[in-house]
């Protein structure tokens, strides 16, 4: 490897190490953000957090890796445009693609490190951290309780005034409210000095022995009369069992979606043949549904047939033989009929949206996988020329650049999938749209820093020019302001 290209990529990777340390930091506090509700509470201890935090930080790769690539391009070659470093080069005779050749090595090694890291890694990943959620009382029965506050398990609110024990699993002064089944708040109140929490990895029952308490009830009399006297049973226990459920301390809605959709914790060879299993089975009952719907409504089962064109049955009119009355029940009948066909047609409709959005989802799974490799050559591309171009660089232009082009980037590939999701485009042109559209402007700039070689200065002096008059006509004031 010769010097020059030493200096090239020994540059790179310090601006692009540091990046990528700082933008991956950001965004790991952004997932501690969005989980706060699931961490905060429940005596998490640092082996736990460190676990949740390896499990969640594989599958911020895919937008930290191409920002990083995009702004460290910017900031290198900006640096050295600036330095007049590509003028030094451009008078030895090395040209803008010569300097480029290392460095489009490294990128092209790191876009398949990328390709084989969303295809093996992130999958893994993907599972044990939904895994690692749903189970988190398992691990840890303890955390399901939290001292000092209530905590919802189900349908009873529980607390705790102190845990103890290796585990946390013996409580103490422990009360519980049991949730009425039918709306009316807490009908039972459990008071008891001492308790224990009793669990196994493998089962979702989590046991708590109460020991030394009281059972409250509110009884509601049959006479609505007697219930002014708000009566209620009181029983004294030595020892008390319930059992809870710990699968309803995940009720919330996003990690039920996640965990139904196992798309993002499979290979592409198993999403393959995930996907043909489901679109078999689409097929099937679609041509099914089809079948039985034209049996049902007397039309023939050729598809190939033009509907349109089948006589319409003769049918003897009402008036000849009905009265008034018998012609009102049969059009009931047949409106109650009608509305029967339109519900189940609906119902049918929703059912085969939801399975082709799976279907859907599944390919997206396939393609990103690639367009996570592309994005980094892409993002390069852009860059390294558009840094070249501006001769800017350090933290301040290349940062604006680089996020107004990645935030592009993103809000395309976001819309891309969500109208693939619904079946408005192919999951091929949703995954690939953001770079349909960015390619085109990568050979733009690529071609304008090799024709001109980087000695191009766009000047921004309209943006910062406005900003430095005013400051210097408040600072006019002050002075003559003291003056006065």
């Amino acid at each position: 490897m010769k010097i020059l290209d030493r200096y090239l990529l020994k540059t790179y990777l310090i601006t692009f190490t540091s990046v990528f340390v700082i933008l991956f930091f950001i965004f790991i506090l952004q997932t501690v953000w969005l989980f706060i509700s699931e961490l905060a509470g429940k005596d998490l201890d640092i082996i736990m957090i460190i676990k949740f935090l390896a499990f969640a930080s594989p599958k911020l790769i895919p937008l930290v890796l191409p920002l990083t690539v995009l702004l460290s391009s910017i900031m290198t070659f900006g640096d050295l445009a600036e330095n007049y470093e590509f003028a030094a080069m451009k008078s030895a005779g090395v040209s803008f693609q010569r300097t480029l050749k290392v460095l489009i090595i490294f990128i092209a090694g790191l876009s398949l490190c990328a390709f084989l890291f969303a295809n093996n890694v992130i999958p893994f990943a993907e599972y044990k951290f939904i895994n690692f959620r749903k189970n988190i009382a398992q691990v840890k029965p303890a955390m399901a309780i939290a001292e000092g506050q209530f905590s919802d398990i189900g349908n009873i609110n529980i607390k705790v005034d102190k845990k103890t024990g290796e585990k946390g699993e013996h409580l103490t002064d422990v009360t519980i409210h049991k949730k009425s089944n039918l709306g009316e708040g807490a009908k039972t109140v459990i008071k008891s000095k001492k308790g224990e929490l009793i669990s196994s990895e493998g089962s979702n029952l989590l046991q708590l022995v109460l020991i030394d308490g009281y059972y409250y009830e509110e009884v509601t009399p049959k006479d609505y009369r007697e219930r002014d006297k708000v009566p209620f049973v009181k029983v004294y226990f030595k020892k008390y069992n319930i059992n809870i459920d710990l699968s309803k301390l995940n009720t919330d809605a996003s990690l039920n979606d996640e965990i139904k959709n196992t798309n993002g914790m499979l290979k592409i060879s198993d999403l393959r043949y995930s996907v043909d299993s489901l679109t078999t089975s689409f097929n099937k009952e679609v041509s099914s549904f089809a079948d039985n719907n034209y049996q049902r409504f007397g039309l023939t089962s050729n598809y190939n047939v033009d509907t349109t064109k089948i006589l319409k049955p003769k049918t003897p009119n009402l008036n000849s033989f009905l009265s008034k009355e018998d012609k009102a029940k049969v059009l009931d009948v047949a409106l109650s009929d009608l509305t029967s066909s339109k519900q189940n047609l609906e119902m049918n409709e929703q059912s085969f949206q939801a399975r082709k959005k799976e279907i859907n989802n599944h390919w997206l799974s396939i393609y990103e996988k690639f367009v996570i490799a592309y994005a980094c050559l892409l993002m390069f591309f852009i860059g390294a020329p558009l840094g070249a171009i501006i001769r800017k660089g350090g933290l301040g232009l290349p940062i604006v650049f680089a996020m107004l082009i990645f935030i592009i980037f993103h809000f395309v590939n976001t819309f891309g999938k969500k109208i693939a999701q619904e079946s408005g485009i192919t999951p091929f042109m949703g995954a690939v749209l953001s770079s349909i559209i960015l390619t085109p402007l990568a050979i733009y700039l690529t071609r304008k820093a090799i024709n001109d070689n980087g000695n191009v200065n766009f000047d921004f002096d309209f943006i910062t020019v406005p900003f430095k008059r005013l400051y210097e006509f408040t600072q006019r004031n002050k002075i003559q302001q003291n003056d006065n």
